[in-house]
C-alpha cells in the first residue's frame, strides 16, 4: 500500500474517488473514517442479534452478549476477506438472507440455547458448502454468463429489497430526526463537498454525530425521551466472548437445508457488491478469481459465525459499499481499521452498550441515503447495455417486477402451503414435496435478489441479442485483467511454483 499524507481526488469511471483501494490515509484519518465505515452497518449489526434474542427468549444478559459477538465476528471476517479473500475495502456482517431460516429452525429446535446450538450446527455446515462453492470455482465459472443487465438487476434489488426496514417504515419514527440525520448526510456529501475537505471525507460521521448531539440535547433538557444512557452506565466494561459458548452445536438435515438455501442467497448477493464496491471504487468488475476468493472466505466466515455462536451468517455489507459511493474514500486499510474497531467494540461493553443508544430514526436517516446511493449505482450498470433494445428493457424491468413481487407472495403463503403447492405438481411433487426441499425453495423464493437475479439470468441468456446489444463485449473490456487479483498465499510464495495451480482459477 501507498503511505499518503494527502489525497487528491482522482476521477475515477466509478466517480469521484479521494482513496482508492491500495490508498493508505495517515493514521488518525483512517481511525475516523474506519469508524464511519462501521457506522453505517450498525444499524443491521443491532437489529438482526436483536430479532434472534427476541426469538430465542434470551434475558438482556444473553442479549448483551450476542450482539458483542456479532460485532467481533464481523471485524475478524472483514480483517480476513481484506487481507486474505477478495481484498475489496467491504465490510462482512450478519445476513438478512439467513435471518428466515434462523426463525424457522428455532421455531423447530426450540428457544433458548436449544435452538441457538440448532443454529449453530446448521451455519457451520452451510459455511463450509460455500467454501467449496468459493474455491472450486462455481461462480466462477457462471460468470461468464452474467452480463452487465443481470448485475444492474441484482444490484439495484440490493437497495430495493431494504426499502421496507422498520427503520425506514415504522409509523412510529420519529421523522423529524430521520429527516435531520437525511439532510445533513446529503447535505455534507453533496452540496458542501466542495468547500471542506472534512466534509468531503467525513459526511456520514458528522451527520450521524450532530444528529445524536440534537437527540440527546432533547433528551437531557426534558424536551423528548429519545436518547436513554442507562445501558452505558450499567454495562460490564469487558465482556468475554469465546467459541461455542452457548454450547456444542447440534445438526439436523432440515435446519441444515434451510440455512444453506439461505447462504446461497446471500451469495448472490454478495456477487452483486463485488460488481458495485468495483464501481464504486473506480476498478474493473472483479475477475472469476476474486470472485472464487471472495465467496470462498465468506464460507469461512460463516463458518466463524457459527462456531463463536451468533446465531447468524457472515456476507459482504450493503451499507458499507453505499459509503463508499457516498464518502469517495474505498481505502482497504480503511475498513481494516473500522475492522479493528469492530473487535474493540466487541469486548468492551461500554462501547457496545453507547451503540445501542444510538435511535433507530438516526439510522433510518442514514439507511435512506445509502440504499439510494447502491440502487443508482446498480441502474448505472445500464450504460454498458443497448437499452435500445426491447430485450434489455424486458430483461431489466422483468427482472426488478419480478425480485419486489414474487417474494411478497412467497411470504404471505400460510405455513405448509409452498409444500403442499409443490406436492401437487405432476412428476415432480415427491421431491419438491419433502420438507427439507420445499423449506429451501421458499426461503429461495422470499429472497429479492435471488428471484430478480435469477429471472434476469434466465431471460438475458435465453432471449436472442448479441454480446454488443447485450453489453457483454463492453463487459468484458472493463473486467479487471486477470493478473489483476493476487491472492495473499501467491503473495507469500512469491517464487510462483510452491503453491501449485488454483483450483479457483478454473
Amino acid at each position: 500500500m501507498s503511505e499518503e499524507t494527502e489525497s487528491d481526488t482522482v476521477e475515477t469511471d466509478g466517480g469521484m474517488v479521494t482513496y482508492g483501494i491500495e490508498d493508505k490515509p495517515p493514521l488518525g484519518q483512517s481511525i475516523l473514517l474506519g469508524t464511519q465505515h462501521w457506522l453505517t452497518m450498525v444499524g443491521s449489526t443491532i437489529a438482526i442479534p436483536l430479532v434472534l434474542a427476541g426469538v430465542l427468549g434470551f434475558n438482556a444478559g444473553q442479549t448483551a452478549q450476542l450482539v458483542a459477538t456479532f460485532f467481533l465476528v464481523s471485524g475478524i471476517a472483514t480483517l480476513a476477506q481484506t487481507t486474505a479473500g477478495n481484498r475489496y475495502p467491504i465490510v462482512q456482517g450478519g445476513t438478512f438472507s439467513m435471518l428466515g431460516p434462523a426463525i424457522a429452525i428455532i421455531g423447530t429446535a426450540g428457544a433458548g440455547v436449544t435452538g441457538m446450538r440448532a443454529l449453530q450446527g446448521a451455519i457451520i455446515v452451510a459455511g463450509l458448502v460455500e467454501v467449496l462453492i468459493g474455491y472450486l470455482g462455481v461462480f466462477g465459472r457462471l460468470k461468464r454468463y452474467i452480463g452487465p443487465a443481470i448485475i444492474a438487476v441484482v444490484i439495484s434489488l440490493i437497495g430495493l429489497a431494504l426499502i421496507s426496514v422498520p427503520q425506514i417504515t415504522s409509523s412510529s419514527q420519529n421523522w423529524y430526526l430521520a429527516g435531520l440525520t437525511l439532510v445533513l448526510i446529503v447535505l455534507f456529501s453533496q452540496y458542501l463537498d466542495d468547500y471542506s475537505r472534512a466534509l468531503k471525507l467525513f459526511p456520514v460521521l458528522l451527520g450521524l454525530g450532530l444528529a445524536y448531539l440534537v437527540a440527546l440535547v432533547a433528551s437531557v433538557a426534558g424536551v423528548a425521551s429519545i436518547v436513554d444512557l442507562q445501558p452505558v452506565f450499567n454495562a460490564d466494561p469487558i465482556r468475554i466472548i469465546t467459541p461455542f459458548q452457548w454450547g456444542m452445536p447440534t445438526f439436523s438435515a432440515s435446519a441444515i437445508a434451510g440455512m444453506i438455501a439461505g447462504m446461497l442467497a446471500s451469495a448472490i448477493e454478495s456477487f452483486g457488491d463485488y460488481h458495485s464496491v468495483a464501481r464504486m471504487a473506480g476498478e474493473g468488475a472483479p475477475n472469476k478469481r476474486r470472485v472464487n476468493h471472495g465467496l470462498g472466505m465468506e464460507g469461512l466466515g460463516n463458518a466463524f459465525a457459527g462456531v463463536m455462536g451468533t446465531g447468524n451468517g457472515s456476507t459482504s455489507y450493503t451499507e458499507n459499499v453505499g459509503a463508499i459511493g457516498i464518502t469517495g474514500v474505498a481505502s482497504r486499510y480503511v475498513v481494516q481499521i473500522g475492522a479493528i474497531v469492530m473487535i474493540l467494540v466487541g469486548f468492551v461493553g461500554y462501547f457496545g452498550a453507547f451503540v445501542t443508544t444510538i435511535p433507530t430514526a438516526i439510522v433510518g436517516g442514514l439507511f435512506l441515503a445509502m440504499f439510494a446511493q447502491i440502487v443508482g449505482v446498480g441502474l448505472s450498470q445500464l450504460q454498458h447495455v443497448d437499452m435500445n433494445q426491447n430485450r434489455n428493457v424486458f430483461v431489466v424491468g422483468f427482472g426488478l417486477f419480478a425480485g419486489l413481487s414474487i417474494p411478497q407472495y412467497a411470504s404471505g403463503l400460510e405455513s405448509g402451503a409452498l409444500q403442499t403447492g409443490l406436492s401437487n405438481i405432476p412428476g415432480l411433487g415427491a421431491v419438491l414435496g419433502i420438507p427439507e426441499v420445499a423449506q429451501s425453495i421458499g426461503i429461495i423464493l422470499s429472497t429479492q435478489i435471488a428471484v430478480g437475479g435469477i429471472a434476469a439470468f434466465i431471460l438475458d441468456n435465453t432471449i436472442p441479442g448479441t454480446d454488443e446489444e447485450r453489453g457483454l463485449t463492453a463487459w468484458e473490456d472493463i473486467t479487471e485483467d486477470g493478473d489483476a487479483f493476487t491472492p495473499l498465499h501467491e503473495e507469500i510464495l512469491s517464487d510462483g511454483d510452491a503453491g501449485g495451480p488454483d483450483p479457483a482459477d478454473d
